[in-house]
């Protein structure tokens, strides 16, 4: 479609060359006299919500116009439609984070999360490692785990070994927080598969899902968050060492849980709070502010 503008340039054009009249080259072109001598004047409120919206993009970097649209409603008191942020998103040049492609699923053990759907809080969670190095080159993990049904992230564990005995730590200060889930899904991990993991979960009133082997699209939930952990944070941070990864990861955390709107969620999130505290903001804090920019969230958690 070609826009007002855009048609006023084509008539003007063709009147300058042909030499015809303004009513002529408007029927020609299907164009309304009125759109021709009249130009449209945008809102008052332009200016401001655009710098809003390009403080947003440069503090969540990774979020799309909907995202963004939505933390403007939340946090920002803005009443505003997400096409009208998407005609401002795309006006300013910002980027739209890329898609996955579509892949055909093979739902086949019946640990996946086809056959074993989430039906309440605490009913299925989902739990699995992922690695990152640190500045001077040093490998760490971090384990993940993830209510399927809420899509909260119960806790991440950040070490530079995690075996068994780690799995069983966490897992049982999360048992004595939120109570025992009905079941555990995994992959085929030696530190899940372990006799000594499962004798315990037993023990304590739970079941494990395993999912089959080289099928990690059948715990989708888990596969689905490490993949934003990585896309929205250790893609883009540096650790020097492994206490700034644990605060940092766990200040993203809390944002993700508190802030982040979920499109899954209906762009809410997971476990929304009534006041935020300032660890959780991610980015703690903006390179640059936004000028004339309105926007709570752009300002430092340590200036409040």
């Amino acid at each position: 479609l070609i826009s007002p503008a855009r048609r006023r340039a084509v008539i003007d054009h063709v009147r300058q060359t042909l030499h015809v009249s303004e009513r002529r080259a408007c029927a020609a072109l299907g164009q309304h006299r009125s759109t021709q001598r009249k130009t449209p004047k945008g809102r008052d409120d332009e200016a401001a919500l655009t710098a809003d919206i390009v403080a947003l993009a440069r503090q969540y970097g990774r979020y799309g116009y909907r995202k963004i649209a939505e933390l403007l409603r939340t946090w920002a008191g803005w009443v505003v439609n997400d096409k009208r942020v998407e005609r401002i998103w795309r006006q300013e040049g910002l980027k739209v984070p890329a898609k996955q492609p579509k892949r055909g699923r093979l739902w086949l053990a019946d640990g996946s999360c086809v056959r074993l759907r989430a039906e309440r809080r605490d009913h299925v969670w989902s739990y699995d490692f992922v690695e990152d190095r640190t500045h001077d080159g040093r490998k760490y993990r971090m384990l993940n785990i993830v209510d399927e049904f809420t899509h909260e992230c119960l806790a991440i564990r950040v070490a530079r070994r995690l075996r068994s005995i780690d799995v069983i730590d966490v897992l049982s200060d999360l048992f004595i927080l939120r109570g025992v889930p009905a079941h555990i899904r995994s992959d085929n991990g030696p530190e899940f598969v372990a006799k000594a993991v499962q004798a315990w979960i037993g023990a304590v009133g739970s079941s494990t899902a395993y999912i089959a082997p080289g099928s990690p699209w059948e715990n989708g939930y888990i596969e689905s968050f490490n993949a934003r952990l990585r896309d929205e944070l250790l893609d883009g941070e540096i650790f020097y060492s492994l206490k700034e990864a644990r605060i940092v990861i766990e200040t993203w955390r809390r944002h993700y849980n508190a802030v982040r709107p979920h499109a899954s969620l209906g762009y809410r999130a997971p476990a929304p709070e009534v006041h935020v505290p300032a660890l959780a903001a991610w980015p703690p804090a903006l390179a640059t502010a936004a000028p004339a920019a309105t926007l709570p969230l752009a300002q430092s958690p340590a200036a409040n």
